[in-house]
Protein backbone atom coordinates (compact mmCIF):
# COMPACT_ATOMS: atom_id res chain seq x y z
CA UNK A 1 0.00 0.00 0.00
CA UNK A 2 1.89 3.46 -1.17
CA UNK A 3 -1.14 5.91 0.78
CA UNK A 4 -3.08 4.80 3.92
CA UNK A 5 -6.37 6.86 4.44
CA UNK A 6 -8.24 5.40 6.99
CA UNK A 7 -7.25 3.07 9.98
CA UNK A 8 -10.51 1.30 12.22
CA UNK A 9 -10.12 -0.83 14.83
CA UNK A 10 -12.30 -3.51 16.27
CA UNK A 11 -12.66 -5.75 18.47
CA UNK A 12 -14.72 -9.42 18.28
CA UNK A 13 -15.95 -12.09 20.23
CA UNK A 14 -17.08 -15.47 20.15
CA UNK A 15 -18.20 -16.21 23.70
CA UNK A 16 -19.25 -20.13 22.92
CA UNK A 17 -18.02 -22.79 20.73
CA UNK A 18 -14.08 -21.78 20.26
CA UNK A 19 -14.44 -20.67 16.74
CA UNK A 20 -11.46 -18.29 15.87
CA UNK A 21 -13.09 -17.00 12.48
CA UNK A 22 -16.25 -16.17 14.14
CA UNK A 23 -14.20 -14.09 16.44
CA UNK A 24 -11.89 -12.74 13.90
CA UNK A 25 -15.20 -11.78 11.31
CA UNK A 26 -16.90 -9.76 14.48
CA UNK A 27 -13.56 -8.04 14.68
CA UNK A 28 -13.16 -6.70 11.34
CA UNK A 29 -16.91 -6.13 11.06
CA UNK A 30 -16.69 -3.84 14.28
CA UNK A 31 -13.78 -2.18 12.92
CA UNK A 32 -15.78 -0.98 9.54
CA UNK A 33 -19.52 -1.02 10.82
CA UNK A 34 -19.63 2.70 12.16
CA UNK A 35 -17.35 4.23 9.26
CA UNK A 36 -18.73 5.69 6.23
CA UNK A 37 -15.75 6.80 3.34
CA UNK A 38 -17.85 8.96 1.00
CA UNK A 39 -14.86 10.57 -1.02
CA UNK A 40 -12.93 7.38 -1.22
CA UNK A 41 -13.44 7.52 -4.63
CA UNK A 42 -11.91 11.02 -5.22
CA UNK A 43 -8.20 9.70 -3.95
CA UNK A 44 -8.46 6.46 -5.37
CA UNK A 45 -6.56 5.94 -8.84
CA UNK A 46 -8.82 6.11 -11.55
CA UNK A 47 -11.61 6.75 -9.10
CA UNK A 48 -12.46 3.21 -8.75
CA UNK A 49 -13.43 1.41 -6.00
CA UNK A 50 -11.59 -1.98 -7.36
CA UNK A 51 -8.04 0.36 -6.47
CA UNK A 52 -8.69 0.38 -2.96
CA UNK A 53 -6.36 -1.56 -1.15
CA UNK A 54 -7.09 -3.05 2.31
CA UNK A 55 -4.99 -4.21 5.21
CA UNK A 56 -6.44 -6.45 7.52
CA UNK A 57 -3.88 -6.89 10.72
CA UNK A 58 -5.41 -9.53 13.38
CA UNK A 59 -4.22 -10.20 16.87
CA UNK A 60 -5.12 -13.86 17.35
CA UNK A 61 -5.20 -15.69 20.50
CA UNK A 62 -4.91 -19.70 20.12
CA UNK A 63 -4.18 -21.69 17.36
CA UNK A 64 -4.09 -19.81 14.17
CA UNK A 65 -4.19 -22.71 11.88
CA UNK A 66 -7.87 -22.51 12.62
CA UNK A 67 -8.42 -19.01 11.75
CA UNK A 68 -10.73 -19.02 7.85
CA UNK A 69 -8.68 -16.40 5.90
CA UNK A 70 -11.09 -16.66 3.06
CA UNK A 71 -14.07 -15.92 5.36
CA UNK A 72 -12.66 -12.55 6.92
CA UNK A 73 -12.10 -11.46 3.36
CA UNK A 74 -15.11 -12.23 2.31
CA UNK A 75 -16.51 -9.38 5.12
CA UNK A 76 -15.02 -6.74 2.97
CA UNK A 77 -17.11 -5.71 -0.02
CA UNK A 78 -14.56 -3.44 -2.09
CA UNK A 79 -10.51 -3.26 -2.45
CA UNK A 80 -7.67 -5.66 -2.96
CA UNK A 81 -7.54 -7.47 0.72
CA UNK A 82 -4.46 -9.18 2.82
CA UNK A 83 -4.73 -10.14 5.87
CA UNK A 84 -1.84 -10.31 8.49
CA UNK A 85 -2.01 -12.34 11.87
CA UNK A 86 0.28 -12.00 14.98
CA UNK A 87 -0.68 -13.44 18.26
CA UNK A 88 -2.61 -11.89 20.62
CA UNK A 89 -6.27 -11.18 21.23
CA UNK A 90 -7.41 -13.01 24.66
CA UNK A 91 -8.89 -16.84 25.62
CA UNK A 92 -10.53 -16.23 29.20
CA UNK A 93 -13.33 -17.71 30.19
CA UNK A 94 -16.69 -17.57 30.03
CA UNK A 95 -17.66 -18.94 33.46
CA UNK A 96 -20.20 -21.77 31.55
CA UNK A 97 -19.76 -24.59 29.01
CA UNK A 98 -22.81 -24.59 26.86
CA UNK A 99 -22.59 -28.32 24.82
CA UNK A 100 -25.94 -26.67 22.94
CA UNK A 101 -23.66 -23.92 21.43
CA UNK A 102 -20.53 -26.42 20.52
CA UNK A 103 -18.98 -25.75 23.49
CA UNK A 104 -15.66 -27.64 23.57
CA UNK A 105 -14.61 -25.59 26.85
CA UNK A 106 -15.73 -22.45 28.87
CA UNK A 107 -13.25 -20.34 26.63
CA UNK A 108 -14.25 -17.21 25.00
CA UNK A 109 -12.08 -16.20 22.08
CA UNK A 110 -11.32 -12.49 21.85
CA UNK A 111 -9.50 -10.77 18.31
CA UNK A 112 -8.60 -7.71 17.68
CA UNK A 113 -8.32 -6.25 14.70
CA UNK A 114 -6.98 -2.95 12.49
CA UNK A 115 -8.28 -2.61 9.23
CA UNK A 116 -6.10 -0.20 7.08
CA UNK A 117 -7.77 1.82 4.12
CA UNK A 118 -6.00 3.05 1.44
CA UNK A 119 -4.33 2.66 -2.46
Amino acid sequence: MDQIMFIETGMGIDVHGQNVTKAAIRAVQNAIHFNSMPGIRTVLPENKLENMKVNVKLAVPGDKELLDIEAVKAVLPYGEVTVHIQDGGMLTTSGIVLPDKEDKNDLMYIVVAAVEVGY
